[in-house]
């Protein structure tokens, strides 16, 4: 995907989606890679948080008030979550949708939880974030990983049967966690897990793994990570003429592996949340995002769309723009939105999410597997 937005770091105001700041307008954020190597993943969320913006605000608001959007930019970095969760609270903003990215979600959490300040990530799925916390003030809108894994796991075992299998990962968060998960199933099948083992994220040359890789004769390869590190692995594969199948997590979907992989990023595997742009009931949010020139059918758009529909509709339905009493609200009902009927567990993760499993062609186009 292109990116759509062209923002500056750290912190700003999107002009145009609101009146300039005053007491007659509702502040949120909307929190995620503005800079670094997967800003695509970042803009993925600011079109779904902006078009439900755009929608809201059309139609006057939420609480009778103008909505007013500040973007801040993490880069994906653990290091920069808990600067942009600081500048959240200095900006005295109650509300946040992202993070985006696991490990910048994870560092800037407890801040939020502290603080107050209700966060809904739209696409950060590594259990830590909420695991063994008793936050109030954390949710998500998709699955975790130790649900995409074993579902990944899953087909891999009763679907494709490879003999050896290679799980790799970036050592970071998101990847490591999600490949820690599909290695466990897939030795739990009874498949030979050949090789486990962490590349480094940003590395440009990754022969030595592949010959570990083609030594050790693996049919499969699983990569948890970023589709950067994905599309060379695909592409220096192929090069060293490895014969495996790759699959990878929704992290690696993005449309800029083709252009890093080649050719070889024809039939790759990944898991992705179901194709909610495809339901005729979202016919309607779908042309929204069209009008705009965004896409609805992406990795991310429609979680962050439902990640802001759900903060405003809580906010109209209990008239009150305290984080306290929204995020008691949100842990107590269910919401109607394009992802389907969502509600939440005490620690703030979905009761139910679904992954479904997608062929990735070299023409750009995707293809349900299963």
């Amino acid at each position: 995907m292109k990116a759509v937005f062209k923002l500056a770091p750290i912190a700003f105001s999107l002009l145009g989606l609101a009146a300039a700041a005053n007491a007659d307008t509702l502040k949120i954020a909307v929190v995620g890679p503005v800079t670094g190597a997967v800003t695509q993943y970042g803009d993925m969320v600011r079109e779904g948080v902006f078009t439900a913006v755009e929608q809201y605000n059309a139609k006057g608001g939420v609480n009778g008030k103008q909505v007013e959007l500040q973007v801040i930019d993490d880069a994906c970095e653990p290091k920069q979550g808990p600067v942009a969760a600081n500048n959240v609270v200095n900006a005295g903003i109650g509300f946040v949708v992202g993070h985006v990215c696991s490990g910048a979600t994870i560092a800037a959490a407890d801040i939020y939880d502290s603080e107050g300040v209700v966060m809904i990530s739209p696409s950060a799925t590594a259990p830590a974030l909420t695991d063994g916390k008793d936050y109030e003030f954390i949710f998500r809108t998709i699955g975790r990983d130790d649900q995409q894994g074993p579902a990944a796991g899953k087909f891999i075992v009763e679907t494709l049967k490879p003999a050896k299998v290679a799980v790799l990962h970036d050592k970071q968060s998101y990847g490591q966690g999600i490949a820690t998960a599909v290695r466990d199933t897939v030795k739990a099948g009874g498949i030979d897990v050949a090789v486990f083992e962490g590349i480094n994220a940003g590395d440009t040359d990754y022969s030595a793994v592949i010959t570990k890789l083609k030594s050790a004769g693996v049919d499969f390869v699983y990569f948890g990570g970023y589709h950067p590190e994905l599309g060379l692995l695909l592409r220096q594969a192929a090069e060293q003429g490895l014969k495996a199948r790759f699959m990878g997590p929704e992290g690696a979907g993005n449309p800029d592996i083709n252009a890093i992989a080649g050719p070889a990023v024809e039939g790759m595997l990944l898991t992705l949340p179901a194709d909610f742009s495809s339901d005729p009931a979202n016919a309607e949010v779908v042309r929204l995002f069209k009008e705009k020139g965004r896409n609805a059918s992406g990795a991310f758009q429609l979680q962050a769309y439902a990640a802001t529909q759900v903060l405003f509709d809580a906010i109209n339905a209990t008239k009150s723009e305290d984080p306290e009493v929204i995020a008691e609200y949100l842990h107590a009902n269910s919401f109607k939105t394009p992802i389907g009927e969502i509600s939440w567990n005490k620690q703030g993760d979905l009761n139910d999410f679904k992954f479904s499993v997608y062929s990735w062609h070299a023409d750009g186009s995707q293809k349900l597997v299963q």
